[in-house]
C-alpha cells in the first residue's frame, strides 16, 4: 500500500552542532559569492499575490490606528493560526499562505478574533494544476525500516514545534534573494513519484549547484533550528518574524547554529546531497502561517 506520509522535504529533526567546515567555506568561497549577491532594496516589499494552492493571498484590511489581529482557522481543526499583518495606520494588509492541499473555492480569515468587533474577510482560492515528476532514489528512503520510521516520527513531532513559531519584531521587508545561484531543477508544487510510489507535492524549490557552493540567507532573520534529518539531510531553519520561516536542506556543511542572528546574504552552509537526494542541489522552502508556499513569489519578478 502506498505510503501517504507528508512530503519529507518539510520535516525537520533535532538540532546539530555547527559544521567544522564552516571556516573553510568562509575563507575560500564567501567573498566572491557575497560580491555577486544582488543589492538589497531598502524599501519594504510584499510577496507577489497568487491566491492558488501553494500561493499567497494579500488581503486589504483597511485603515486602523493599531495593527489589526488576523487569524486563519486551521484546516485540521487544531485552532486559529496567526497571520502576518503589515502596513500602517493608513492601511494594513494580511498575508495568507495557502496550503497546497487547499480545495479551490471560497475561503476566509477572521479579523479581531474573539472580540465583539470580530469579522470575516472572504477571498477566493483559484485552481492551479502542477506537473508531475518521477524520481529514482535509494529504496531505503521510500520503504522505511522500523528504525527509520521511528526516527521520522520523532522528526515529525519536532516539526510541529518548529513550524508553529511566531515571533516579533515583524519583518521590515519580505523580498528575498535565492540562497544560491543556479538552474531550478525542480519547482514548487510538483507531484512527486519516488520509485513508482506517489508522495505529497514538492514543498519547495530545488536549485542545481555543485557540491560545496556557499548557501546564503535569503532574508535577514535568526537561526531557529538546525539538524541532520533523515529525508532533508543537513538543514537550517530561519525565523524572519511573524510566522515567516525559510529552510535550506541537503547541505554538506552547516555554518550557523540555533540562536544566531544573520543578515540577508550571510553564509548558512554549503550545497550537498545529504538526506534523500539524487545528487548535489539545494532544497529551499518558505513557510508562511505554518504553510509551505512557493518561494518564487518572494523573488524579484
Amino acid at each position: 500500500m502506498p505510503d501517504k506520509r507528508p512530503h519529507p522535504d518539510a520535516a525537520p529533526a533535532l538540532p546539530t552542532r555547527r559544521s567544522a567546515l564552516a571556516g573553510l567555506l568562509t575563507a575560500l568561497a564567501w567573498p566572491a559569492v557575497r560580491a555577486a549577491a544582488p543589492a538589497a532594496d531598502k524599501a519594504a516589499s510584499l510577496p507577489r499575490a497568487l491566491a492558488v494552492p501553494g500561493g499567497v493571498a494579500r488581503l486589504a484590511l483597511g485603515p486602523a490606528a493599531e495593527r489589526p489581529q488576523a487569524v486563519l482557522d486551521a484546516a485540521d481543526g487544531s485552532g486559529a493560526v496567526p497571520l502576518l499583518v503589515l502596513g500602517g495606520p493608513q492601511g494594513w494588509t494580511a498575508l495568507v499562505g495557502i496550503a497546497l492541499a487547499t480545495v479551490p473555492g471560497a475561503a476566509h480569515i477572521r479579523i479581531a478574533p474573539g472580540t465583539p468587533a470580530e469579522r470575516r474577510l472572504a477571498y477566493t482560492v483559484a485552481p492551479k494544476q502542477y506537473a508531475e515528476q518521477r524520481l529514482r532514489v535509494a529504496p531505503r528512503t521510500v520503504d522505511l525500516s522500523p528504525e527509520d520510521e521511528a526516527r521520522w516520527q520523532r522528526e515529525r513531532a519536532h516539526q510541529a514545534q518548529v513550524i508553529a513559531h511566531f515571533s516579533t519584531p515583524l519583518p521590515e521587508r519580505l523580498a528575498m534573494q535565492a540562497p544560491v545561484g543556479g538552474r531550478r531543477s525542480s519547482s514548487f508544487g510538483l507531484r512527486r513519484v519516488f520509485n513508482g510510489q506517489p508522495r505529497n507535492p514538492h514543498s519547495g524549490m530545488d536549485i542545481a549547484a555543485p557540491a560545496g557552493t556557499p548557501v546564503l540567507a535569503p532574508l535577514a532573520g535568526r537561526v531557529l533550528d538546525t539538524g541532520d534529518y533523515f529525508f532533508n539531510g543537513n538543514t537550517v531553519w530561519l525565523d524572519h518574524g511573524g510566522g515567516l520561516l525559510s529552510m535550506v536542506c541537503h547541505l554538506s556543511a552547516v555554518a550557523v547554529q540555533s540562536g544566531d542572528a544573520v543578515a540577508a546574504g550571510a553564509l548558512l552552509g554549503a550545497v550537498g546531497a545529504t538526506g534523500r537526494a539524487t545528487g548535489p542541489h539545494l532544497h529551499w522552502g518558505v513557510m508562511l502561517n505554518r504553510t509551505m508556499v512557493d518561494p518564487a513569489l518572494f523573488l524579484p519578478a
